[in-house]
């Protein structure tokens, strides 16, 4: 990822966290050849060092991932930044975002019980505190069976990158007014990006 020096984040948890809180992300592999991407949620094991997804059993991308170097790419808030704002004409229209990148080596969960684990895992995080959903009980054959449907796996992480391009290489007043635009918008994202920039 091309990361100038004032986007760039340096500290690994700070991009972890990116990662966990837009943790759908954009698996890009290579099948046949040729590049395939798949989307679908990845769930950051810290301790491991890990990712772990699964893909649908009839996506053929996972047939040939194992020992593959991936790359899995995590898209946060995004928002378009217009000249007009900076009240000057000396401008060009820009884009402001978050994102991350992991670079990893693939492996196939070939363990059952693991891979259960894994979707446990998965539908724990997305289901509401409160909801009655999970997959602990549910009936156990049910369970293996759903689990027969999809092909789990684990990004060994090698290395990861992380950029925020929040405006840093403006002046702090075309910054504030940059937020002041952002903050007024319908757009959860736009409104999302002006805390960033706020938080800076």
């Amino acid at each position: 990822m091309y990361i100038p020096k004032p986007f760039e984040i340096k500290d690994e948890q700070k991009v972890f966290n990116i990662i966990e809180a837009n943790s759908f992300a954009t698996l890009f592999s290579l099948h046949m050849g040729s590049p395939s991407a798949t989307h679908l949620p990845l769930i950051l094991d810290r301790k491991n060092n890990v990712l772990v997804g699964h893909f649908a059993r009839a996506n053929s991308q996972w047939k040939d991932i194992d020992t593959q170097d991936v790359l899995a790419v995590f898209h946060g808030p995004h928002t378009y930044v217009s000249p007009a704002w900076y009240e000057t004409e000396l401008a060009v229209p820009t884009w402001n975002y978050v994102a991350a990148h992991v670079y990893g080596k693939a492996e196939l969960i070939n363990n059952q019980q693991e891979l259960i684990e894994s979707l446990q895992e998965l539908v724990n995080k997305y289901e509401d505190e409160n909801s009655l959903y999970r997959l602990n009980v549910l009936d156990s054959k049910y369970v293996e069976g759903l689990s027969k449907g999809v092909v789990g796996f684990k990004i060994h992480i090698q290395k990861v990158e992380g950029k925020a391009k929040l405006s840093q290489n403006k002046s702090e007043d075309i910054q504030k007014k940059v937020i002041q635009h952002l903050e007024q918008s319908v757009s959860e994202d736009s409104r999302q990006i002006a805390k960033l920039m706020r938080g800076q």
